[in-house]
């Protein structure tokens, strides 16, 4: 069975909020949580999901939805690691030969690849020493996107991304305890924006 991505993140938000509270959570809920202003988007992506068999519903009542028993089986796919970025001072990127299976749903839509995390600059957005960030190929990005990004053209870093007057980018930790980098915006390129991250036990 294939699930977007969305799909996928919606049957697990479900699951996750039914497990938490012994309910299902509301349309608008659903909305808030994935910041869907448009309830009916998320009528639509229910009613996908009803269709695969993996939620049952009843229109009359609002919290009238359950998750149906199955076994959503996901196709694992090979990405290469790259190497290593930081999250926390930058560090020179460490090119990698090796590869690392991740769930299809994950894959973004352009070419993709995973780094190995070091540091804890992003500890806050639950991105830990040693996890592995799933990168989509990009060179530009949209403020507050999560982006690897090369500094002077040898060191990398995983940071949050924002514009600045004057031409100035603010590449912001997600750690109270460490302060944003502040850099001229000729002097950084965007290697690719973060769309997962893998967490081996």
């Amino acid at each position: 069975m294939h699930l977007t991505r969305r799909q996928k993140e919606i049957l697990d938000y479900l699951g996750r909020y039914i497990e938490r509270k012994g309910y299902a959570p509301t349309i608008e809920e659903i909305g808030e949580h994935f910041g869907l202003s448009s309830l009916a988007t998320v009528h639509k992506h229910l009613t996908n999901l009803q269709e695969k068999g993996l939620v049952k519903r009843e229109w009359n009542r609002s919290r009238a939805l359950e998750l149906v028993p199955t076994q959503v089986t996901v196709r694992a796919v090979e990405l290469p690691l790259l190497g290593r970025v930081a999250a926390g001072t930058p560090i020179e990127a460490i090119q990698g030969t090796e590869t690392i299976f991740v769930p299809e749903d994950m894959i973004g839509r352009k070419e993709t690849y995973v780094l190995q995390v070091k540091g804890d600059s992003m500890i806050e957005e639950h991105i830990r020493d040693g996890d592995y960030v799933i990168v989509e190929n990009r060179k530009t990005a949209r403020d507050g996107e999560m982006v690897i990004a090369l500094l002077e053209g040898e060191r990398a870093t995983l940071k949050k991304f924002y514009r600045e007057r004057g031409g100035k980018v603010r590449l912001q930790p997600a750690n109270a305890r460490m302060k944003p980098i502040l850099v001229d915006g000729d002097g950084l390129a965007i290697q690719g924006v973060v769309i997962g991250v893998l967490r081996r036990y």
